[in-house]
């Protein structure tokens, strides 16, 4: 694991948990316990489990979740700690948009607004996924207005029980 630089102060951190090959729902349900393994971070908020479509993806069906943490771990080293996690449940980045063994997406890290070649916060994509808007509702109301669920209505996705 790389050299790990911490922030003074927790900070909230919403990370989109997703997964379409193999047995999915494993890997979802993994990776949201796992996430409070890493150094200095705490699990706070796990929403339910859905199935959605693939949204400009390949594949089969996903099964996706969102986390809320608190982590002292920087927004790059939160990363590359998720890219690990990634790599560690055999996933291959082939191409664009290909089906994977899990997937995991930094949404928001506090309030940070970061455009880099590597990372850009909050996530680019968050507003226009149905997948990403219904689980974070969960966990964090205050995010996700009814305007943003109706803009993805059409997306299928389903809430397992």
């Amino acid at each position: 694991m790389p050299v790990v630089t911490q922030t003074r102060e927790p900070v909230s951190a919403y990370v989109a948990v997703g997964a379409n090959l193999g047995d999915a729902v494993a890997a979802v349900d993994k990776a949201l316990h796992d996430l409070g393994g890493l150094p200095q971070t705490h699990v706070k908020a796990v929403s339910s489990l859905y199935r959605s479509a693939p949204h400009e993806a390949e594949g089969p069906a996903f099964i996706n979740a969102v986390a809320q943490i608190d982590t002292c771990l920087t927004a790059p080293d939160l990363l590359a700690a998720l890219q690990a996690m990634e790599q560690d449940a055999g996933r291959v980045r082939s191409h664009l948009n290909a089906p994977r063994t899990l997937d995991l997406d930094m949404l928001f890290y506090g309030d940070a607004r970061i455009r880099s070649f590597r990372l850009t916060l909050p996530h680019p994509r968050w507003l226009e996924r149905a997948f990403v808007l219904l689980p974070l509702q969960e966990v964090a109301p205050h995010k996700v207005v009814q305007v943003m669920l109706h803009a993805v209505a059409y997306q299928e996705i389903e809430k397992l029980s």
